[in-house]
């Protein structure tokens, strides 16, 4: 501090012990907000202790002995007139302070005036000792931004009423980030939250009433009874989603993705996207998409199109949506991350993503949570998202807020990630168009999450042949009573001459007039000149198509050498070390090649021919079982360093995060990634298989079955680590029999490699091929290290994936008496049985792909047995799991017709596999006898 401010602020009695309370209430304010005090107390404050240069809140005691000692040096022991103004002073701050933390709690946010919200007291001048004749004194403002240092306290208490008790409620007090709280500060205080639009924007608002109105009464009327999730009483959710796109567009933003459920779905795909009306009545007409195997409910479809703003078209597109109410958020946020890793974009200028959640869903679902954690992490960071709720204060027929969450807002989940939420009565449309733009400017200056609670009314049921009044009564005798948001704002507009009831009636007639033929509502729809990616060479082709496999080993040997290598300062962990030596000699020919380095050079080979690759998962930097070391770790100064990464300048993009903790979140976020993106190989790997059973949602709803419902083309790959070592019921299945039972048409892959070689054709093959389904891989754990499991640089040259492996020790087909189908690390159990054994009697065949079955390579196979009519599947998990039930019947196709087919393996099991590694020992050696003996 400047010597000359410290000697005037000690001749003074504030620092007196009398003053201390006023001191302390001065602190408590400067900690809330540093800016709320003048400079010369800010300045005595920042001089307070700190620790390695960081503030920090001081013991209150320490604060009161600091200014005591500094007051003993003075002669002034009473509190002046001056010190009580000072202390009415504080008080006017304090009560600033108290409208921005809690002034939402007193706003008028419910449009039907059903709350029953306390008086909060902090927000009465007498709670802070002020009373009617202090209403008629200036008092400073602080930081209150309104433009002026003074104002007499009356007009400031009205000007903070009506900034933070009006329609517009804003929590961000929460946010620690002082820049943020001071910005949000200005653009309410400055305009106490009262916008000041033009006739055309008021009248761009008025028309997304009149649609949305329009539309749900068309619908009504054409379709009665039928299923439409109807918008009505969130009406304003149409013009708020139009104004975030125009302020999205004019700031540069080239694409927008939404993801929403049903409720007022289909007013989005008509009075936003632009779908054409006439095409949603057919819908509802029962017209067939023959295209699609499957086909899904209209309420569930997406759409694209393009919107015209100020600043250029911007790219839409409306995610399609099971029914599962907040799952599409992650699939949203990996469309967007691809649509900006496309652009080169790392801060999210170019594309945005905002999802719309319903208010009990916000609160109920745990993936809400999964998103929030993410959406700053390096690996599905998008530059923040504009998250919206339709909180039309019922979910399904649960009203009573104990029962629908414990918290006081459906939004407080945000505040982990110190989200500023806006909640705005939906009622009044151009606050809802004021939040919208804010959020916009919010999310584009801080590349933060933002959340608008909508606050609103659902008019129907859940449906429109639910009953509502059976479970809300009250709610719904009021809502009978409330008139739409479009007559609302019509009346208002009217009232304050900005429109004629002549020119309403007109912008209605036309719209109806347009519904009537059929067309597009939306005046900004645009055709899409130039699509962002280019599907059309993935389009119609099937698993077995032929591509180009071959690659060199002088090609390989090229690869190995630079992904083996790192630089000398660059000091690895004594293990990593050990295993980048064992890699060498792998490229001398000494050694053969491990799982781990056959794995890593398919990754070299595909980014050197061009192509991106995305690996995300919980350990996949280094590999949850100690065999990538794709990322090397500097045991010095513990900076990273990717081999992958460092092969030529024109080679494709290599990224690999370790993901946050979570399944369902990450797993739904790669799947949005990899439909939005063709061009690149995107992997996600569960730490061990079992664990992505947490995201079965994500497997069932989207990865199995998005090209039937919706015709969308997806190429994830996702690894699975499954095996039985004895690990316990946890860490030993990835529960193959679920993706099994989900197998049809074609839809994804399932694939057990068993082999290095194996494994490099595979993800080749998975890349290179023009085709984009899913592949699920049961990765190994134990065999990452077996000696048996290794290859030569030769095979995988080769370039083909093995989908059937035939016998491969020196057995005359003649003397084969039974056959032994199997897959996976129970291969390497019965070979070394068999060796031992030294029998001959028994050939041993790897089925490597169980979908979709290879017919056509297993009967070239079971050719040379047809001699044979002893016939066994033999597998590790219990018989009501794994592949047996799902797959035996592509078995007894393959087999003579006159053979038999019998199962050897674990018992059938409620659990995965045994806790006790006695228990499995036995049960695997058993199941090992029973597939080698002949009876």
């Amino acid at each position: 501090m400047h010597e000359g401010v410290m000697q005037s602020w000690l001749n003074s009695s504030h620092l007196s012990a009398n003053s201390m309370v006023y001191v302390e209430q001065m602190y408590e304010l400067y900690l809330d907000d540093p800016t709320s005090v003048s400079d010369e107390w800010r300045e005595i404050f920042d001089t307070l202790p700190k620790v390695e240069g960081v503030s920090v809140e001081t013991k209150h005691s320490e604060i009161r002995d600091l200014f005591a000692q500094l007051a003993k040096t003075k002669d002034r022991t009473v509190v002046s007139v001056a010190d009580q103004a000072d202390e009415k002073q504080v008080k006017v701050l304090q009560l600033i302070n108290a409208f921005r933390f809690r002034g939402h709690q007193n706003a008028n946010l419910d449009p039907l005036g059903l709350w029953q919200r306390e008086k909060v007291r902090e927000l009465s001048l007498a709670h802070h000792e002020l009373d009617d004749v202090d209403k008629t004194r200036e008092f400073n403002l602080g930081s209150f931004a309104i433009g002026k240092d003074k104002m007499p306290l009356g007009e400031l208490y009205e000007a903070l009423k009506d900034t933070y008790c009006g329609p517009i409620g804003a929590e961000y007090m929460h946010i620690t980030d002082t820049d943020e709280k001071r910005w949000i500060q200005q653009r309410l205080e400055s305009i106490q939250s009262k916008p000041s639009f033009s006739l055309d924007v008021k009248k761009r608002i008025l028309k997304g009433l009149i649609a949305v109105d329009g539309l749900e009464k068309y619908l009504g009327a054409k379709f009665p009874g039928a299923k439409r999730f109807s918008l009505e009483g969130g009406d304003s959710l149409v013009p708020m989603i139009k104004e975030i796109i125009h302020r999205a567009g004019e700031q540069g933003q080239k694409e927008v993705v939404v993801g929403m459920a049903h409720r007022g779905r289909l007013n989005v795909l008509v009075n936003v996207l632009g779908k054409k009306a006439g095409e949603l009545f057919e819908e509802f007409g029962g017209k067939v998409d023959e295209s699609l195997a499957a086909g899904d409910v209209k309420y569930h479809q997406g759409f694209s199109s393009d919107f015209a703003t100020a600043g250029g078209n911007v790219h839409l597109a409306l995610a399609f949506n099971p029914s599962h109410l907040e799952i599409v958020n992650p699939v949203v946020m990996g469309s967007v991350r691809a649509r900006l890793d496309r652009r080169d974009c790392e801060n999210g200028s170019k594309a945005l993503a905002i999802t719309v959640h319903g208010d009990s869903a916000i609160a109920g679902q745990g993936v809400v949570q999964e998103t929030f954690n993410m959406s700053q992490t390096r690996a599905y960071k998008v530059g923040g998202t504009v998250r919206i709720v339709v909180n039309n204060q019922v979910g399904f027929t649960t009203s009573l807020q104990e029962d629908a969450r414990s918290t006081e807002y459906c939004t407080d989940i945000a505040k982990m990630v110190q989200a500023p939420i806006f909640h705005v009565n939906s009622d009044d449309p151009e606050a809802v168009a004021l939040v919208a733009q804010l959020a916009v400017d919010y999310r584009n200056t801080f590349r933060r999450d933002v959340v608008i609670d909508l606050v609103c009314y659902r008019r129907h049921g859940h449906n429109e042949a639910d009953e509502p009044n059976a479970t809300q009564p009250l709610m719904y005798q009021k809502i009978k009573k409330h008139p739409v948001p479009r007559n609302l704002y019509i009346k208002r507009l009217v009232a304050e001459g900005s429109i004629q009831e002549s020119d309403v009636t007109q912008l209605a007639d036309d719209y109806r007039g347009i519904l009537d033929k059929g067309e597009c509502t939306v005046e900004e729809w645009r055709p899409m000149t130039e699509h962002s990616v280019d599907w059309r060479p993935f389009l119609n082709h099937d698993w077995d198509i032929e591509y180009n496999k071959a690659i060199s080993v002088e090609k390989l040997n090229e690869l190995g050498e630079k992904i083996t290598q790192y630089p000398a300062e660059h000091t690895l962990h004594s293990r990593v070390k050990k295993q980048y030596d064992e890699r060498r000699k792998m490229l001398a020919g000494e050694k053969p090649l491990d799982w781990g380095f056959a794995e890593t050079l398919a990754y070299a080979a595909l980014c050197d021919d061009g192509h991106d690759i995305r690996i995300t998962g919980q350990d996949s930097g280094r590999g949850t079982f100690f065999h990538r070391h794709a990322v090397l770790h500097n045991q010095v100064d513990a900076s990273t360093y990717i081999p992958l990464q460092h092969l030529h300048k024109e080679q494709g993009k290599f990224e690999i995060f370790d993901a946050v903790l979570s399944e369902v979140g990450v797993l739904a976020f790669e799947y949005g990634y990899a439909t939005a993106e063709p061009e690149s190989l995107v992997i996600w790997e569960a730490q061990f298989g079992d664990f992505a059973n947490v995201a079965q949602v994500v497997i069932d709803q989207f990865i199995s079955s998005g090209e039937q419902k919706w015709g969308r083309l997806c190429g994830l790959t996702m690894l699975l680590p499954h095996g039985y070592e004895g690990q316990g019921p946890e860490h030993s299945s990835a529960r193959m029999e679920r993706f099994l039972q989900l197998c049809a048409d074609h839809n994804m892959q399932v694939c057990v490699p068993s082999t290095p070689a194996q494994v490099f054709n595979m993800i080749r093959r998975q890349q290179i091929r023009p085709m984009r389904r899913p592949l699920i891989v049961m990765t190994p754990k134990s065999l990452l290290r077996h000696p048996l499991a290794v290859s030569t640089m030769e095979e995988l040259a080769e370039g083909t994936y093995h989908n059937v492996i035939d016998e491969i020790d020196e057995i005359n087909p003649a003397n084969v008496k039974r056959v032994v189908f199997c897959s996976g690390k129970v291969y390497y159990d019965l070979l070394d049985q068999r060796r031992k054994a030294e029998q001959d009697d028994v050939a041993i065949v790897r089925v490597e792909q169980l979908y979709p079955f290879p017919h056509a390579e297993m009967d070239a196979v079971v050719e040379k047995y047809k001699h044979v009519t002893d016939f066994v599947w033999c597998q590790e998990e219990p018989q009501n799991q794994g592949a047996w039930y799902c797959s035996q019947h592509h078995f007894w196709n393959s087999i003579p017709a006159k053979a038999n087919l019998t199962y050897a393996g674990r018992k059938a099991s409620a659990s995965p596999a045994v806790g006790y590694a006695s228990v499995h020992a036995k049960e695997q050696q058993a199941l090992v006898n029973d597939a080698l003996t002949i009876k």
